[in-house]
């Protein structure tokens, strides 16, 4: 995937490749620059553990965070990634969500249970996915908070319909583009299923 991503105020573009295992983790290593070097690293959740570790030209430590609170928010974050390998779709629970174009994906990870509100268009297109999840956006203090995606696209992978062209933010609106917490926006040009 490429996009831009939100680093203090400045937007930065980057390269990315993720895995995603669904209910078992993910790791998203990326590409960026501020100031035209380049600042590399990642995100991920295994084995039960979050963490972030990014690097300025891959030696100085620019952000490196682990603990309860970015483990929980990794969580959430897998969870609400479910949508990106819809082939597991049968491991998740689902119900009715609060609107006739909504249903509610839940899933427990890490033993942390969580939903996952999806939004599909008349056709049956995705077009949004919120919850609540842990964060401190903003340096609030720890807590669900809502976050949400919206998905401007779909793309065929592997015959596997995905979204393609993303959007993500922390704070109630955030993923209709009013501004309020988004710090993301990607494209997707590959995906493999295995």
């Amino acid at each position: 995937m490429s996009g831009q991503i939100k680093l203090g105020s400045s937007w930065r573009p980057f390269q990315a490749r993720q895995i995603v295992a669904p209910q078992k983790g993910f790791i998203w290593a990326a590409e960026a620059r501020v100031g035209g070097l380049p600042v590399r690293g990642y995100d991920r959740f295994s084995e039960g553990v979050g963490q972030m570790r990014w690097r300025l030209l891959g030696i100085l430590p620019v952000v490196t965070a682990r603990g309860v609170d970015v483990t929980r928010s990794a969580g959430g974050r897998l969870a609400s990634e479910g949508v990106l390998v819809p082939t597991a779709f049968h491991s998740a629970i689902w119900s009715a969500g609060p609107s006739p174009d909504t249903a509610v994906m839940t899933r427990v990870i890490n033993g942390e249970t969580e939903h996952v509100t999806i939004q599909v268009d008349p056709a049956g297109a995705l077009t949004e996915v919120s919850m609540l999840r842990w964060g401190t956006p903003g340096g609030s203090p720890p807590g669900r908070y809502p976050f949400g995606v919206s998905i401007e696209a779909e793309a065929e992978f592997d015959g596997i319909t995905l979204p393609s062209i993303l959007r993500a933010g922390w704070l109630r609106g955030a993923s209709r583009g009013n501004g309020d917490g988004e710090f993301f926006r990607a494209r997707i040009s590959k995906a493999v299923f295995r």
